[in-house]
Parts: C-alpha cells; sequence; structure tokens
C-alpha cells in the first residue's frame, strides 16, 4: 500500500492516501478503542459473576475497574514521552497485542490476583493507545473531513457501553464469565490483524515532552475541564460501576434481564455523544453541565422509581444520554486548550479521566461495602451537581475576565 506525505501548517506532514484507505485506518483505530472501553467496562456486566467465582465482596470485584484506571493516568503521560519518536503505528499494534495478552490471561486465571494482573496491562493499554489514536485523525483523512472522522474515532466509547458490555454479559451469562474475556481476547486479536493491514506508517510529528504538559496546566481553561472532568466522571463510575447489583437488589432485575437495561443505557449514550458532539463546540460550557445535571437527576432518583422497572430503564436512558456527551465533552475543551499541541491534549484528557475512573470505582466500593448501592447512587449524584455548580462558576468568571486564560 503506497503512501506519500505533504507539509501542512506548523510543520507537520499529513499523509496523503486514497479515501477508501484513509477511513479504513479511522475505522481501525475506532475498532482499536472499541475493544478497551469495552474490555476496561466490561467487569461492570460481570461483576457478581466474578465476585461469586472467587468468592470476594462486590467491593473487592470492583478493584477490576480501579487498577485500569489508575494505570492508565500514569502510562498516559509516561508512555506517550517515552515513546515520543517511535513509529505510531509500532505502537498501536504493541497495545493491541498487550490488550489481547490481558484478555486471555483474565480468561484462564486461577485466582484473582492474576485478574488483576491482566487489569494492569490493561491500564498500561489504555494510556498508551488512547493518548496516540485519539488525534491521529487529521493523518489519514482530509482536513475537511477531520471533525468528521474524529467523531466516528470517539463513537467506540458509547459502541462500548451499548454492544460491547450487553453482547459481553449476555456471552457471561450463557457461558460464564471467562468465555466473555476470551471472545474479547479473539476480537482484539482481529483488531490488530485490521491495524496492521491498513493503518500506514506513522512517524512522530511533534515530540510530546513533560514541558508541554507542565506548560498546559498554566491555563485556567485546562485546570478547570481537569476539575469538571474529575467531578462528572467519579459521579459516573462511582455510582455505574455497581448498577448490577442494584438492579438485582433494588430493580429485582434477573441476571439476563441485566443485559436489556444495559443495552438500552448504551442506546442512549451513542444519542447522548452525537447530540453532544454536535453542539459542544459552540456552547461546551452548557452541554457540560446539562449532561452532569442529567446524570445528577438520574442517580438521585434511582433510588426511588428504580425500585420498578419502568422506573430504572426511563433514568437509565437519561444517565446514558448524559454520559455519553461526557468524552467529547472532556476532550473537546482540552483540545480548545491547547490546539496547538493535540497529543499532549489527549494525554491530558486520557490521565485526568482514567484517574478518576479508578477513583470513583474505588471510592464506589468502599462506600458499597459499607452501606448499600442506593447510598453510593445518591452520593454520586451530589457529586454531578458540585460538577453543575463548578462550570457555571467558571462560565461567570469568564465573563468577569474575558481576556483571561
Amino acid at each position: 500500500m503506497s503512501t506519500a506525505t505533504k507539509p501542512v501548517v506548523g510543520g507537520t506532514t499529513r499523509t496523503t492516501r486514497s479515501p477508501l484507505t484513509g477511513w479504513l485506518a479511522v475505522v481501525s483505530v475506532m475498532m482499536g478503542i472499541f475493544a478497551i472501553v469495552t474490555t476496561e467496562i466490561l467487569p461492570i456486566g460481570l461483576l457478581t459473576s466474578v465476585g461469586a467465582s472467587f468468592r470476594i465482596s462486590d467491593g473487592t470485584a470492583g478493584l477490576m475497574m480501579t487498577m485500569p484506571g489508575f494505570l492508565a493516568a500514569v502510562s498516559a503521560p509516561t508512555l506517550t514521552v517515552a515513546t515520543a519518536r517511535v513509529d505510531r503505528r509500532l505502537m498501536l499494534c504493541a497495545f493491541m497485542g498487550l490488550l489481547a495478552l490481558a484478555n486471555f490471561l483474565a480468561a484462564m486465571a486461577p485466582g484473582y490476583w492474576l485478574v488483576l494482573v491482566s487489569r494492569v496491562m490493561v491500564g498500561i493499554t489504555i494510556g498508551g493507545f488512547w493518548s496516540i489514536g485519539a488525534g491521529l485523525a487529521e493523518r489519514f483523512v482530509p482536513a475537511e473531513s477531520v471533525p468528521r472522522a474524529t467523531s466516528v474515532i470517539f463513537s467506540a466509547v458509547p459502541l462500548g457501553s451499548v454492544l460491547g458490555v450487553p453482547v459481553g454479559t449476555l456471552i457471561g451469562n450463557v457461558a460464564g464469565w471467562r468465555t466473555a474475556f476470551l471472545v474479547m481476547g479473539v476480537f482484539t486479536v482481529a483488531v490488530l490483524a485490521a491495524i496492521l493491514a491498513v493503518v500506514p506508517a506513522l512517524p512522530p510529528q511533534q515530540t510530546t515532552r513533560l514541558s508541554v504538559l507542565r506548560g498546559m496546566l498554566r491555563s485556567v481553561n485546562t485546570r478547570f475541564a481537569l476539575l469538571l472532568t474529575f467531578l462528572i466522571v467519579i459521579a459516573h463510575f462511582g455510582t455505574y460501576t455497581y448498577v448490577s447489583p442494584f438492579l438485582q437488589q433494588v430493580t429485582h432485575v434477573s441476571p439476563g434481564m441485566i443485559t436489556v437495561f444495559l443495552l438500552v443505557y448504551g442506546a442512549a449514550g451513542i444519542a447522548g455523544n452525537f447530540v453532544g458532539g454536535a453542539v459542544v463546540a459552540r456552547r461546551p460550557h452548557l452541554v457540560f453541565a446539562t449532561a452532569a445535571a442529567m446524570l445528577a437527576a438520574a442517580t438521585l432518583l434511582l433510588p426511588v422509581l428504580g425500585r420498578w422497572d419502568a422506573g430504572a430503564i426511563a433514568l437509565l436512558i437519561v444517565w446514558g444520554m448524559a454520559y455519553g456527551a461526557v468524552p467529547v465533552c472532556s476532550q473537546t475543551w482540552f483540545v480548545k486548550s491547547a490546539p496547538e499541541h493535540p497529543e499532549a491534549a489527549s494525554v491530558l484528557f486520557t490521565a485526568s479521566f482514567q484517574a478518576t475512573i479508578s477513583i470513583g470505582a474505588l471510592v464506589g466500593g468502599v462506600i458499597v461495602d459499607r452501606t448499600s448501592p442506593s447510598t453510593v447512587l445518591e452520593l454520586g449524584g451530589v457529586v454531578a451537581l458540585l460538577m453543575v455548580a463548578a462550570a457555571w462558576a467558571h462560565l461567570a468568571r469568564r465573563h468577569a475576565f474575558p481576556g483571561q486564560e
């Protein structure tokens, strides 16, 4: 497959390829992120099964969600800086291989400790692949198609919820949770083959250094992006990680029907992703604050209305639409803070997002083991309300000091 490069503004280069091969490369990166997202959040649907298999509590089983996030937060800046001069295609393939191995290890784990080892590998993959892959659209397609290609790549996030997790949960219910991880391992190998086949050589264009990341942190907008991301993601994952125990204990949903509930949530997430993505560039504060308010309403009302199937489904739809808009809102805010350093912006987005996922799952696990899933939901709703207040405070600050970044 022949490729050529041509210079673009700022001294960088863009790979010139046929439209078909460029979009195939976009889809392959999207499928890579889909495999990562699905693997990362797959334990949400299998939490009780894994816990019962190893005779551990739901909170301890929640470590499967906690560990990848912490490792991703560390590996995002570390690996991106350490491999700054390495071909990005080679790194994408290496991370996909590591993810496949992690899934196979989880599938055969004789003890919970090996499951946690596999989750460490997942975390490393998340930090490395996401930081590199999230900003590659501009190297695959013409400039006018970059926004659409970026949306395609980010559609992997809600697709992981609407397809990956429900299907994985269904497989786990029918054939056992180990089979779900085995299937994900085989799928990841297929994605690796696709990346090898359609993604061209991607020599690094801009070297991401720690000094660049430190410089971004001096921006008020970047610091607020970190704060808002922390609040909304901890509210979400501190609660959503334990949604399966809630549905079983409070709504009294059968294990098989949990798949349907998660499918409905994921479908709403896809809608939220595209609706939020369509307007976030023009009204980032409004979209981010609205998403947080919807998430707060859903989590605060679930302990009351979620006792019935209809109430639980309705609120999961609201929740799914709200969270579907969150990743694109957060990433957009980071990129707008440093448009000249897209990979560095992706690094900060990945590190902050993943660290907060871990904190949310960990805090939620401690609370759920000492109280109940309903209490976790209520506390998450309060945190989401704090995010709404922070978003409007930042908007008021910008009106008061319009020239200050």
